[in-house]
């Protein structure tokens, strides 16, 4: 390939898992998203681990993220400060994320995670670095079992 990413069967993304919104005031974009949207939040929870609260709207078959920081040293809080609110990150939704990162790395994609992690509502996680992706923050996320 020598392109530096994944050809055919490359991570086997099924879909988009979820839009990643960096929000500096939480309550207040849960009421503009739930009023635009005409949706109720579909869960709500704090990822102490990685600093952030995040709420989930359901679209279709995928995800609005609301992210806001714990805290200004945390990596969304890093992100408020140098860029302002906006979109983070793109959730893909995998079959296997060990196997996605392993086919990222044989392709050379840097990745800010080497091994899959637990992430919110019960799935496995793990990021790609912007490097790897012109310039985009990627999320792996395989779901949990039902």
């Amino acid at each position: 390939m020598g392109t530096g990413h994944p050809g055919p069967g490359g991570i086997g993304a099924r879909e988009i898992d979820h839009v990643g919104i960096a929000v500096r005031d939480l309550d207040s974009a849960v009421e503009l998203y739930a009023k635009v949207l005409g949706a109720e939040p579909a869960h709500r929870e704090v990822m102490a681990h990685d600093g952030v609260e995040e709420v989930l709207f359901r679209v279709g078959s995928s995800y609005v993220q609301l992210l806001a920081p714990t805290g200004p040293d945390t990596p969304v809080g890093r992100f408020l400060e140098r860029r302002g609110e906006g979109v983070h990150h793109v959730g893909y939704r995998v079959p296997d994320v060990a196997a996605a990162i392993a086919a990222l790395k044989q392709e050379g994609v840097p990745m800010v995670d080497d091994r899959p992690r637990p992430g919110s509502r019960g799935t496995t996680v793990a990021f790609a670095h912007p490097r790897g992706f012109g310039g985009v923050l990627v999320e792996l996320v395989e779901e949990g079992a039902p």
